[in-house]
């Protein structure tokens, strides 16, 4: 493995750019009829968001927990916060969600 200097790792520092990550938690609505129309609807409009390169990475979860996604935007809090409150999902109530302020190192991808 490549020395990592502390002389890179200040540069690097220096490089880094904002994003803010959601995490969506699933409520008991999301078990209910008709949930899924609206979960649809959601994913959708994450394709719309992914295609205009607000929502930078969409990762449903799909484990046994209440978490139902984590999003990378490329937006700040307040942006991102506007852009929650107008999912199909939260505003029917099946989803919650929090937010955090994050940086992300040049090149990082999937």
């Amino acid at each position: 493995m490549a020395e990592i200097t502390d002389e890179y790792m200040l540069e690097i520092r220096k490089k880094t750019q904002p994003y803010t990550f959601v995490i969506l938690h699933k409520t008991p609505k999301a078990n209910e009829s008709g949930a899924d129309k609206i979960i649809w609807e959601h994913g959708r409009r994450n394709h719309q968001m992914r295609r205009d390169g607000v929502l930078r990475i969409a990762l449903p979860v799909r484990d046994d927990s209440n978490v139902a996604g984590i999003m990378v935007f490329s937006k700040n809090i307040d942006e991102t916060k506007k852009i929650m409150d107008e999912d199909p999902g939260v505003k029917a109530g099946i989803f919650v969600y929090e937010i955090h302020i994050t940086r992300s190192f040049p090149g990082d991808a999937l």
